[in-house]
């Protein structure tokens, strides 16, 4: 979500508003140097480098280093000007950015979506509707092609969770690159340090960028952008000098001319040198991934007036200098001044660390939408910032991290072979993210398949030359990112895999409706004052655990929520629609439903009130029920199905129920006879453990209404007692396996892969933010 800057002085006219609009986007472009393009502008420490490596070493002259500039500025003016800048950026998703706002896009105006429990009133989302109206692109031939084949839905998803993983892929590698070509930097100084303590030092700094993740990138992101700030006016004036000082005649280099003489005179080396060329351009996807955060007037500012215009310059003055010397092995900074040299240095390593964090952190949000569309199992995720939205910290996945970046800086030692491997997985990002823009096109905006075609096969042309270039680097370190990414594709699938099967098993074994309409309304047992709040994965129906329930137990609560958390493909919901609410039996049977749902950047905040904002949107449910007669008609069979989205905001200003907050606890306590003073000293013990989750503690009454209905009155205060006596959440405890007959390879996946996920993530329980000592879990096998 964007940065919301109060301006509260009246605009007049609108050149005023232009003004305020500019000066807002201005201060956005000025945070995003900081977050967004720390990785683009430390490139230039690696290059040229990587660049002038194996055969063409034996090219090492004016003319070639000429036509590596040339490639390099044409590069960065075709794929991060043209197509980011200019293209993607117009390609946002309620203002997200990234490969999943893509995907979401798709998935809602097309029917490509593969997650459960999809429902007409996500439709009626106000972040669902962003974009064009699908209305016109309905007849699309193409669109009813992939509509209809399921197999073709599936590929499309796993080309999204493919470019995840390679971007999971570059938070791994980014880091290793990034602090190693910064320090490498003391190999040329006076006291020269040996390979081992470069080695070493680099290794520090790692292990102190990762152990400091948990405390949040906004307690140092303020430092981040004047970092980079100095770091680009630092090289933007060592380009200069360059250029000036050695060789100005470098300026005509930027002619594409040069780019035919390179290759006329290095071939087939020239072309394998590519893939350190396309170096220039890793980080690129940030810009679009982290629109999020700011606006895409802000980025394009940022990188058109800024970035741009230094890292061409610097880039230009780096050529000048390796023109009269040919050391290419540290050219960035054998090219600095010596009086500059050390704050050089000490600004190019704070500057790598920036561009690493920026990495870390889309990693980590990357992970998080990856869950929310049921591919990654259940991680903890923790807030980092009460005032910036979205910004996460995952523990688990910065250990892995951390793990997998000194393994790799500790293996190679070497930027060219690590250099090898960030380049393959950024390109890839960018061929996966080219193919989706181009759907986009077609479906989203709904223009001409030519079009997209013509948008496709340029840059794909542009893209797929570096693309071949890199995968011909695989037995030099190209490897690594596949082999992350494989490792990473196979939990993912896994995942979604188990996931879907257990959803389906639950589909099709839901109980039903005529077998407890059949009990009647205390259901066969002895219905006990108290809320049972009912989690299952089922948007409709009852699930089949239910009649577990029923069949075991002696007794049950008095009013019985089936809740259902669900994720719908938007990047946010707002709090006004997060809840649908409706009933699932007649009116005595007190059995309702709740669906609560999030988007895929959504957090699911624990602040303690969710049962306090349920009661009170059950109630609000049931007096907008009397007094829409369509809704209580009680002939009407299908009870199950009308659901009403009840606002959070309405419930405050209504008067459905009057709250009142109890002060002292032990007082509520003893109010609730029912309670035993065991389990009040068991509850006070664990709050006293978990202050972090301690309950709001309100207190619900009737309003006085003389004309209310009677019999809106007894089930309000029904659930009112009700609440007075406790909720209590009940859970199934799954265990997934493989039916007897299927194949070696399912079994493989379900009664290994699966079950070791779900052993080894967190319980869903705890992903829910549900007091332990208010659950009940009933164990049930799933045969899939």
């Amino acid at each position: 979500m964007e940065p919301e800057y109060g301006i509260s002085t009246p605009i007049r006219n609108p050149s005023s508003l232009s003004w305020v609009n500019l000066s807002r986007n201005l201060i956005l472009a000025y945070q995003s140097l900081g977050v967004v393009y720390g990785d683009l502008s430390t490139s230039p420490l690696y290059v040229y480098s990587s660049t002038f490596i194996g055969k063409l070493q034996n090219h090492q002259n004016e003319e070639a280093i000429f036509g590596a500039f040339s490639l390099i500025f044409w590069t960065l003016t075709l794929i991060p000007l043209l197509k980011y800048v200019f293209i993607l950026l117009s390609a946002d998703d309620n203002g997200e950015g990234g490969t999943f706002a893509l995907y979401s896009l798709l998935c809602r105006h097309a029917k490509f979506s593969l997650l459960p429990n999809q429902q007409a009133a996500d439709e009626e989302l106000s972040t669902y509707k962003y974009g064009p109206s699908t209305q016109a692109a309905g007849s699309s031939p193409l669109k009813r092609f992939l509509e209809k084949h399921k197999r073709l839905r599936t590929a499309l998803l796993v080309v999204v969770l493919f470019g995840a993983s390679m971007v999971i892929g570059d938070g791994v590698l980014t880091p290793a690159i990034s602090v190693l070509s910064s320090v490498s930097g003391l190999k040329v100084t006076e006291d020269k340090l040996t390979n081992g303590e470069v080695l070493l030092l680099a290794c520090v700094i790692l292990v102190g960028l990762f152990a400091l993740q948990h405390f949040g990138t906004h307690r140092v992101a303020f430092m981040f952008a004047p970092i980079v700030i100095i770091w680009l006016v630092s090289i933007f004036s060592i380009g200069l000098y360059n250029i000036i000082h050695w060789n100005p005649k470098i300026i005509c280099a930027i002619s594409p001319y040069y780019i035919i003489k390179f290759f006329r005179e290095t071939g087939k080396d020239g072309w394998i040198s590519l893939g350190g060329i396309l170096l220039s351009i890793t980080g690129t996807e940030a810009m679009f991934a982290d629109l999020g955060h700011f606006t895409a007037l802000s980025i394009r500012l940022a990188f058109a007036f800024v970035i741009y215009p230094c890292l061409v310059v610097q880039y230009m003055g780096q050529a000048a200098f390796l023109s009269r010397n040919l050391s290419i092995r540290n050219s960035f900074y054998d090219s600095i001044p010596g009086p500059v040299f050390w704050p050089v240095f000490v600004i190019a390593t704070l500057a790598a660390i920036v561009g690493s964090q920026a990495v870390i952190t889309a990693t980590f949000s990357i992970i998080k939408q990856c869950h929310a569309l049921g591919c990654f199992p259940r991680v903890k995720i923790v807030h980092t910032s009460k005032h910036i939205y979205g910004q996460i910290y995952i523990p688990e996945i910065n250990w892995i991290l951390m793990i997998l970046t000194l393994s790799i800086t500790i293996g190679f030692q070497d930027t060219t072979l690590i250099g090898n491997a960030y380049g393959l997985a950024c390109m890839t990002v960018m061929f996966i993210t080219t193919f989706l823009m181009a759907l986009v096109i077609t479906f989203v905006w709904q223009k001409s398949v030519l079009l997209a075609a013509m948008f496709l096969l340029f840059f794909w042309f542009a893209e797929g030359v570096y693309l071949s270039a890199a995968l011909t680097k695989v037995p030099q370190g190209g490897w690594v990112p596949f082999v992350l990414s494989i490792i990473f594709m196979m939990v993912m699938y896994i995942w979604h895999y188990g996931t879907r099967k257990k959803y389906n098993f639950d589909l099709h074994n839901k109980v039903s409706l005529k077998w407890l309409l059949g009990l009647g309304p205390s259901l066969g047992i002895v219905r006990v004052p108290g809320i049972g709040l009912i989690y299952s994965e089922l948007a409709t129906g009852v699930p089949a655990i239910f009649s577990h329930f029923v069949t075991n137990l002696p007794a049950f609560h008095k009013v019985l929520v089936f809740v259902c958390v669900k994720s719908v493909p938007v990047p946010y919901v707002s709090p006004e629609e997060r809840f649908l609410i409706g009933r699932i039996c007649p009116r005595p049977y007190r059995m309702y439903r709740c669906i609560v749902r999030y988007g895929y950047k959504d957090i699911q905040r624990d602040d303690g009130d969710f049962e306090n904002q349920l009661i009170q949107s059950i109630a609000e449910f049931i007096q907008m029920e009397a007094g829409e007669p369509q809704f209580c008609s009680s002939e009407s069979s299908s009870y199950d199905g009308r659901m009403a989205v009840i606002s959070t905001r309405t419930i405050q200003s209504s008067s459905s129920l009057i709250v009142s907050e109890i002060e002292d606890f032990t007082i509520s306590n003893s109010i609730q006879s029912s309670k035993s003073l065991a389990l009040q000293s068991l509850r006070s013990a664990y709050d006293d453990e978990n202050p972090a989750v301690r309950r709001h503690q309100v207190r619900f009454q009737l309003p006085p209404n003389p004309g209310m209905d009677p019999l809106v009155r007894e089930e309000l205060m029904d659930l009112i007692e009700a609440k007075e006596a406790g909720v209590a959440y009940i859970m199934g405890h799954s265990y997934v396996k493989a039916r007897r007959s299927s194949s070696f390879l399912k079994k493989l996946v379900i009664d290994m892969g699966y079950s070791f996920l779900r052993k080894n993530c967190r319980g869903p329980a705890v992903a829910l933010n549900i007091p332990h000592i208010s659950l009940i879990e009933v164990g049930m096998i799933y045969y899939v």
